[in-house]
């Protein structure tokens, strides 16, 4: 018997496009409300200075009758800061626009309206990083040190904050300085009747950390009686003067081994024992969270010496490639065709696909790589801070660009632009003010 089966038809039949298309993952934005914003009027160039009065001592003795005293030099300290332009676009062709169900222009608009407000917050997490106060869990000495165990518990906290508050690192609803000195002549500030706005510090934490937070039987005792009121965006709990706030854009750090390298005389390395670093960022957010270990020493000899590095095979991640001539660390790019050919970082060895033969030929850019853990081991920063304690400088508002109409450039009207540009700097404004907890997790991130 003849049967006539739906394969026989496939060319007769319709496809049901929905007309909604899929959610994209949800990205927790949460540092940039913390930042001190910073307008720099036009005309006053890009770089921003604030300064400090730094305080002068107190007075050693009471003063002898009649005898004035020596006094005191006032002194200043001063911050500074780029605001730096940044920018995307995309370009789609009249047909791109026009054949598909879906306006691909208007996705290009909505998909460049997640890409700001994510990059902006990427620039601080990564910006935030180069604070020098650093509270590593289970008093471990170095990111190197830390083991897969250490994950974040009270004690860290509670050391981080006391630590803080020593060193006078103003408390948010804390109060001012107007308001201290006032205390003097007026008497103690009164309570403030609202039980959310008590002075505390912010922690902003990946979730994956505050997930071990939650574990610990004393927060699970303290927060099982507490009712915990929401101040902030993504604000997971509090905990003896600390709101947290979880973000899953905070960035992490693996240790790998090292990749191994070789030497040749196709560059202009100088006669020297030099040592090479690969680091992976991640293709979505940028972030150098790959840290492979420092090299073993390569002899090169000069002055046409060069040194070739192989790229991991790990998809989903670019590489770069550092070079130097200490064991310990490394403080530069390698210069290499294998990098862009244009940008800022125009013949570095940056941006490198997986499994490619990089050839480096010189020494590069200054820039410093994050420091490594130790192998196999994932550390999470917890960025830990006061008022003030970092500002973004902007200096001029966001701009949106869409091009639709022909020029003599596209003359027949084929191209449609879809594109953003705006100014983004961060400076910290007192070291002081801020801290960074660093930790291991005990969930891997993976399910299964």
């Amino acid at each position: 018997m003849a049967t006539n089966v739906s394969t026989q038809f496939q060319g007769d039949m319709e496809r049901y496009i929905d007309k909604k298309v899929l959610r994209l993952a949800q990205r927790h934005l949460v540092v940039h409300q913390f930042a001190t914003k910073v307008p720099i009027p036009t005309n006053e160039g890009m770089t921003y200075t604030a300064t400090r009065f730094n305080r002068v001592p107190l007075p050693f003795a009471p003063l002898n009758e009649g005898v004035p005293p020596i006094g005191e030099t006032i002194s200043i300290s001063q911050v500074t800061g780029v605001a730096v332009q940044w920018g995307d676009k995309i370009t789609l062709t009249d047909v791109a626009n026009l054949t598909p169900k879906h306006s691909t222009f208007q996705q290009a608009i909505r998909l460049l309206s997640y890409q700001v407000p994510e990059t902006y917050e990427r620039n601080k997490m990564v910006n935030l990083l180069a604070g020098t106060q650093v509270n590593f869990v289970n008093q471990r000495g170095a990111r190197a040190s830390i083991v897969a165990g250490d994950v974040i518990d009270p004690f860290t906290v509670n050391r981080t904050v006391s630590n803080l508050k020593t060193l006078g690192a103003p408390l948010w609803n804390g109060p001012t300085e107007t308001e201290v000195y006032k205390d003097i002549e007026e008497g103690p500030r009164k309570a403030k009747a609202d039980p959310i706005s008590h002075e505390h510090y912010v922690m902003v934490a990946h979730p994956i950390v505050l997930n071990d937070f939650a574990n610990n039987s004393s927060v699970q005792l303290a927060w099982s009686y507490s009712d915990i009121n929401k101040l902030y965006i993504n604000e997971a709990g509090q905990w003896r003067g600390m709101h947290f706030c979880e973000s899953n854009l905070v960035p992490s750090f693996v240790g790998v081994a090292a990749v191994t390298n070789t030497t040749g005389t196709s560059g202009s390395l100088a006669t020297a024992t030099y040592y090479t670093q690969v680091t992976g960022s991640d293709t979505q957010n940028q972030y150098e969270s790959r840290i492979y270990q420092i090299s073993a020493s390569a002899s090169v000899t000069g002055p046409t010496g060069s040194i070739t590095v192989t790229t991991p095979s790990t998809a989903g991640f670019t590489y770069s490639v550092y070079i130097g001539t200490n064991s310990t660390f490394t403080q530069n790019l390698g210069l290499s065709s294998s990098g862009p050919s244009t940008g800022p970082y125009a013949g570095q060895a940056v941006q490198i696909p997986p499994s490619t033969t990089v050839v480096i030929t010189g020494i590069g850019l200054a820039q410093v790589p994050p420091a490594a853990p130790a192998t196999g081991v994932t550390v999470y920063p917890s960025y830990v801070f006061g008022v003030d304690y970092f500002f973004a400088l902007e200096l001029e508002k966001l701009t949106w660009t869409r091009l639709t109409e022909a020029d003599k450039s596209d003359p027949l009207n084929q191209l449609r632009v879809i594109g953003w540009k705006g100014w983004d700097g961060v400076v910290i404004s007192n070291q002081n003010f801020g801290a960074r907890i660093e930790s291991s997790a005990s969930n891997t991130g993976t399910f299964g």
